[in-house]
């Protein structure tokens, strides 16, 4: 008699959880996709905006040209050779676990070391 039960209340309680399964109402759906398109088009006004910098974040420096430093070791005469060479108006040299400001500074470049003070990256910024 008990699985003559369990038999006939399987079906329904596959019958309920597929009826939980199911999606949401049209209006929802169509509130959700409304709500994707505006998330959408924010990010791509963003992104416009990303590249299209103000001049407060135009850069005179090239990090490009002072790529010859990678590998090398770092020093104060060829720290000041690279911020020449690469136009910024000022360079730091940050060294492993530094505390370092993060605000950009496009005519600034930045000449990272490892623990032994050989030059990993330039970087403008």
């Amino acid at each position: 008699m008990f699985l003559s039960q369990i038999r006939c209340i399987v079906p329904v309680l596959a019958v309920l959880a597929l009826a939980a399964c199911s999606g949401p109402e049209p209006d929802e759906q169509e509130r959700e996709v409304t709500q994707a398109q505006q998330a959408a088009e924010s990010a791509a006004q963003l992104e416009l905006a990303d590249t299209a910098a103000p001049a407060a974040y135009a850069t005179s420096c090239d990090a490009s040209q002072a790529e010859g430093l990678v590998g090398k070791a770092a020093d104060p005469d060829a720290a000041e050779q690279a911020r020449i060479d690469t136009g910024a108006k000022e360079v730091r040299i940050l060294k492993p676990d530094q505390a370092v400001t993060l605000e950009f500074n496009g005519d600034r470049l930045n000449i990272e070391v490892d623990e032994y003070n050989i030059v990993t990256s330039v970087r403008c910024g």
